[in-house]
């Protein structure tokens, strides 16, 4: 199985994926922290990690924090899946102020052996399929600014640590996200990151699942972002199809606008079955098949809706 995200701009609250389409070197903002002092004094660790800076964190960042918790946690019941909102019980996330990772990780390391590391932002690939093949999810330290609530250019604390950690405590989801880092490691060396970043994309960072209360949020991506939580559920604009693997990997996506297309999983069980078999005769006989655009519906997708494509722009399906 892949997993990185290109740091550019989006629209309006649209919420960054943590590592979606391959940092592949030091991003800017790594750069960034070091030359203006906010790390000094700490080792960058050959794995990219830090020890979290608490004492960093300022009244501000912890401000932002707490609107941004309050504001998703307030609208998310009803469209989030169970499973999430059990996690983020367990876990007992700080709602005022940002969480230390070490007391998350007490939980965590508990329940399923996955354990929260701080970088400073991105990191090379194949670094984050380290990670998440050894079970350590690397999440950024810093938060955004206050004029940033609905926008960034890169995935922050907030978005990591709310988005990501709470379903890390689901067994089922948690043994994906480690099969997931030991496919990248496998997918780098075949040449294959582009198919398997489409599956992290429409999975963890934008996936819906459907429960007998009807469709509800799982990826990250929509569940930190106030406008892609009512829009993915909501909106007659985007196509919403039955989660297929061989169909994803062919699918490009849009990092620049909310999804044109969301892929629906039956259950946590139906994705990790679905990614257990070696998917090497699998990118081999993907090559030569055609990509598909963000909005296309193709011949023999499991269509649960047409999407209306307004307010698309002719370039949107690209």
């Amino acid at each position: 199985m892949e997993a990185t995200a290109t740091a550019v701009r989006q629209p309006a609250d649209a919420a960054p994926a943590s590592q979606p389409a391959f940092a592949g070197t030091l991003t800017d903002k790594l750069r960034e922290q070091f030359d203006a002092g906010l790390l000094s004094g700490q080792a960058l660790r050959d794995d990219f990690t830090i020890e979290q800076p608490l004492e960093r964190y300022t009244e501000t960042d912890h401000a932002v924090w707490r609107q941004l918790y309050e504001r998703q946690s307030s609208m998310l019941r009803g469209r989030v899946c169970d499973e999430f909102l059990a996690g983020l019980s367990a876990l007992g996330m700080e709602r005022d102020r940002v969480p230390s990772f070490a007391r998350l990780n007490e939980t965590l390391m508990r329940a399923t052996g996955w354990q929260v590391v701080a970088v400073p932002g991105l990191v090379p690939d194949e670094v984050f399929f380290e990670h998440l093949a050894n079970r350590r999810f690397p999440a950024s330290w810093w938060m955004r600014k206050p004029e940033q609530l609905d926008y960034l250019q890169e995935p922050d604390c907030f978005h990591d640590v709310f988005g990501h950690v709470p379903l890390l405590i689901n067994p089922v989801f948690a043994s994906y996200m480690e099969a997931y880092g030991k496919g990248g490691l496998k997918a780098a060396s075949l040449g294959a990151l582009d198919m398997l970043a489409r599956l992290y994309w429409y999975t963890v960072e934008f996936g819906l699942i459907r429960t007998p209360a009807g469709l509800r949020i799982y990826g990250a991506g929509i569940l930190s972002s106030q406008g892609e939580s009512i829009y993915s559920l909501d909106s007659a604009s985007p196509n919403r199809i039955g989660f297929d693997v061989r169909r994803i990997m062919r699918t490009r996506y849009r990092i620049d606008t909310f999804q044109k297309t969301y892929f629906v999983i039956d259950s946590f069980e139906q994705l990790f079955d679905a990614t257990r078999p070696d998917f090497a005769p699998l990118y081999t006989a993907l090559r030569g098949q055609p990509t598909l655009g963000a909005g296309d519906v193709a011949p023999g997708d499991l269509v649960l809706d047409r999407g209306s494509r307004e307010g698309w722009a002719d370039s949107d399906d690209i």
